[in-house]
């Protein structure tokens, strides 16, 4: 089946998972494993690399059996030189192939940036057009069993800031395999920056292929009080938290999923904060020149009559993070923070 030919979806039906007459359900890995399968399948220039991908566990079951199915040729292990096989990556990229790179840590694309940010992200733009370097890069974010300062770090807001790179935060089963999907099919660089705790979840995922388009995002609660932008797993926490609110308070919580941070979908949220009037952001980054930072931006420049209260930020704070379990959980966010955000919001 030629890309041209898969189905392009909007909505996912359900958030949850629930048990949808006639459907199936996926584990987040699974949901993963059989969005890069497919591509494989129908693609011969579709690769898959990273330190791992070819072990057992197939990096948190993403890629498990790929090697297996498609051979070493297709699905191989890379040594420990983020530079330079980013650059391989790149060049193949360049050469017409579709490479899909994965790191298992975010914090060592640190060595990859001058081959992310000063080529890969450039060339289609230095060149007119007229070259393209389809390129996926995928890493795996958040609190585990106590990954500290120098492997845990939360990155989506330096590549944020970076003209020319797409980036992705898949919250649910659904989500994450259309958006590789539409990832592996882009003429050029595209990070998906995953989140350990997504792999807790089942859900509804379509067997046949489908893709979600860039830039739109999704509103996952809806609600009249106040407006919750959550990044990733954190859309799990805010329906938690907006749950209890509601029962506790009778506050009532809007959800708003972007699904793309780069492009990121203006108007769904600027839609969302003229009904509220009211705005909390929640990202597992830093706060400082974050992802939070410049959604409170977004709105101040192009909703700031909208504001009926000032906008609230729940990040994690600027700080290394801890290794040990009591420190990881006052460092880390969750729905308690979230809450607290919210009542602040909308109480005063």
């Amino acid at each position: 089946m030629p890309w041209s030919r898969i189905k392009t979806d909007y909505i996912e039906p359900d958030f949850y998972g629930k048990e949808i007459t006639g459907q199936r359900r996926l584990t987040y890995s699974e949901s993963l494993n059989e969005a890069l399968s497919q591509a494989l399948e129908i693609d011969s220039s579709v690769f898959v690399m990273g330190q791992g991908v070819d072990d057992p566990s197939g990096m948190f079951g993403s890629t498990k059996n790929l090697q297996e199915k498609y051979g070493a040729k297709r699905v191989f292990d890379t040594p420990l030189a983020e530079t330079a096989l980013t650059g391989i990556a790149a060049g193949a990229a360049m050469a017409g192939m579709k490479p899909v790179y994965f790191h298992n840590r975010p914090d060592f694309l640190y060595l990859a940036l001058d081959q992310l940010a000063n080529h890969a992200a450039k060339w289609s733009y230095m060149f007119a057009g007229k070259v393209s370097v389809p390129l996926v890069i995928w890493a795996c974010i958040g609190r585990g069993w106590g990954s500290g300062a120098q492997h845990s770090q939360a990155l989506q807001g330096l590549f944020m800031h970076i003209p020319g790179l797409k980036l992705v935060m898949p919250s649910t089963c659904y989500d994450t395999k259309g958006l590789m999907l539409t990832a592996i099919k882009d003429p050029n660089p595209v990070i998906i920056i995953d989140h350990r705790m997504n792999y807790r979840n089942q859900g509804y995922v379509p067997e046949k292929m489908y893709t979600i388009p860039f830039g739109k995002g999704v509103k996952r609660r809806n609600g009249s009080d106040v407006t919750v932008v959550a990044i990733s797993h954190m859309v799990t926490d805010s329906l938690l938290a907006a749950e209890e609110l509601y029962q506790e308070e009778k506050i009532d919580v809007e959800i708003i999923d972007p699904r793309t941070l780069c492009p990121l979908d203006e108007e769904l949220i600027l839609a969302s904060v003229l009904k509220t009037g009211r705005l909390v952001i929640v990202d597992m980054g830093w706060k400082t020149g974050g992802v939070s930072a410049e959604i409170a931006s977004l709105v101040v420049e192009k909703g700031f009559s909208s504001l009926k209260a000032p906008i609230k930020r729940v990040t994690c704070p600027d700080l290394p993070t801890p290794s040990g379990y009591t420190l990881e959980d006052v460092f880390y966010i969750d729905k308690n923070q979230i809450k607290k955000a919210v009542v602040e919001a909308v109480l005063g």
